[in-house]
């Protein structure tokens, strides 16, 4: 059965993803702001970082799965279980007793959320038949994860400050109900006449490989030493996983990832740029903060983050109105440029640099490099593979996207300390500083909450040290944007424009009536 055209009950469904993806993408800015509550309270400090990693691989290795799963078996019936499981999760985190509950229950979350995103963008594609109005659509659940990303901290200081801890994962209850209600209420769909096979050998070497290879990039250099066998063994992992995945996937007679939609040049294209957008978005989101914290005296990093993450609500919105009047191929390409400009100035940063002049680069970022690819990225892919793969061509978008962030932010870390340990062995020598205060030096944390009792011309050369190390690691993004640029150039002269639909076996989302 083919889409109906749009009626009374589109703006309830439009409503039912915008407040899924508002749940789903505020939950972790939001959980940020109340990490020392939480500490307080159930303790576990040791283990804090793993309430978002455990967040994070969850949701990344699972995307793909529910892609292809809602094209398979229905958008409306997956999204309905991602909520549901991402409630669940939500309910017991807010109940956790442990730090080690609490971790287990992310993960319930984190699954959860793998549906909602990818689920979200690939609903609003198949609703409306024309893709320009889909790619304005598409712009306005991009601005919507900015929203979250300016109200989040935010909200999160606001009720874990006046309320409790808890109630920063309670309060997705409502939000997430309301949700299902008027989806339930609003939307239906058709059935497959035939039932489709799973594909649950490519599901699991999946979910392994991209676990491990994630799970590497996270403990390596900070738990584990790069070289160390735990490093190196999860790598190796990932390495065999991925080779059985793509034979077992070029055999399945229904592959979890379907890699024949890889030979269309503008998916691989936008897959690689999206890899490029997390690239630098995620560098930019670790290390920024701490920049305006430790070298600009910032007493928080909202003065910083704010500006980029309000700017991507307007590059989003923007990105999905120009799709219409441009090819892929001019907006990409620009984008990436952007990019390649946005890290030059990076790299440039300095203490004395005036700070309208590092707002207007995190406007920069916002506006030009992160926000437009955040819509324009799953038109793109969406328009370009068969309705029947609408669902697990959205979550490649994210999937490559969360891949080039992890990556990014882990090989920039690398940098940044390497750098940062040069500093400190200076700062030992120039200053005479004993042996069992130099390891401090080389966190920046450390410094910064040591300031007031460190002499001045001390604490203004690690200031300085701190801030060329992450000037100095934005290189790894100018490399990543320049690629970027010249991948772009390569994706074909596609534009937005309406494509035949022709009739299909697979389910098919339509209204009720």
């Amino acid at each position: 059965m083919s889409v109906s055209k749009a009626s009374k009950h589109t703006g309830l469904i439009v409503l039912s993803m915008a407040l899924g993806l508002l749940m789903a993408s505020l939950d972790n800015t939001i959980v940020s702001a109340s990490v020392n509550k939480v500490i307080a309270n159930i303790g576990g400090f040791d283990k804090i970082s793993w309430v978002f990693t455990a967040y994070m691989l969850a949701a990344t290795s699972t995307m793909l799965i529910f892609g292809k799963l809602s094209d398979l078996f229905g958008r409306k019936k997956f999204y309905l279980i991602g909520i549901a499981l991402f409630l669940i999760g939500s309910a017991l985190c807010g109940m956790a007793q442990t730090i080690d509950q609490l971790i287990w229950f992310r993960v319930i979350q984190g699954v959860g959320s793998g549906s909602v995103f990818p689920i979200s963008f690939s609903i609003i594609f198949t609703l409306f038949g024309d893709p320009k109005q889909a790619a304005k659509l598409s712009g306005v659940m991009g601005a919507v994860f900015g929203l979250s990303s300016v109200a989040g901290p935010q909200l999160g200081t606001l009720i874990s400050e006046h309320f409790s801890w808890r109630w920063c994962f309670y309060v997705n209850l409502p939000i997430g109900l309301a949700s299902m209600t008027v989806l339930l209420i609003a939307l239906r769909e058709s059935k497959a006449e035939r039932k489709p096979r799973i594909d649950y050998l490519g599901a699991l070497l999946l979910v392994v490989t991209t676990v491990s290879v994630l799970l590497a990039l996270e403990l390596g250099g900070k738990d584990y030493a790069w070289a160390s066998w735990q490093i190196i063994g999860l790598f190796a992992l990932g390495a065999v996983g991925a080779a059985l995945f793509l034979r077992v996937e070029s055999k399945a007679e229904e592959p979890m990832l379907p890699l024949a939609i890889f030979k269309n040049r503008l998916v691989l294209g936008t897959s690689l740029l999206c890899f490029c957008q997390g690239f630098i978005m995620f560098s930019a989101i670790t290390y920024l903060p701490l920049y305006a914290t430790s070298v600009l005296g910032k007493a928080n990093s909202n003065g910083v983050l704010t500006p980029m993450m309000a700017s991507l609500i307007g590059g989003a919105i923007l990105a999905g109105f120009i799709a219409a009047k441009f090819r892929f191929r001019t907006i990409m390409a620009a984008n990436m440029a952007l990019g390649v400009l946005a890290s030059v100035l990076l790299m440039n940063l300095s203490p004395d640099m005036p700070y309208w002049q590092v707002i207007g680069i995190m406007i920069l970022l916002g506006l030009g490099v992160i926000g437009p690819l955040m819509s324009m990225a799953q038109n793109a892919v969406a328009m370009s593979v068969d309705r029947k793969y609408i669902g697990i061509s959205s979550s490649v978008v994210g999937f490559w996207r969360n891949i080039g962030g992890v990556m990014g932010a882990s090989i920039m870390a690398v940098l940044v300390n390497a750098s940062l340990k040069d500093s400190s062995l200076e700062a030992i020598d120039k200053f005479n500083i004993p042996a069992d205060q130099a390891a401090n030096l080389t966190n920046p944390e450390n410094v910064l909450r040591g300031a007031s009792q460190m002499p001045a011309d001390l604490l203004a050369f690690m200031r300085n040290g701190i801030g060329a190390a992450i000037s100095h690691g934005f290189i790894l993004s100018l490399i990543v944007m320049a690629a970027g640029a010249l991948i772009a150039l390569t994706v074909g002269g596609a534009r937005l424009q309406k494509k035949p639909d022709p009739d299909s076996e697979q389910p098919a989302v339509a209204h009720s009536a």
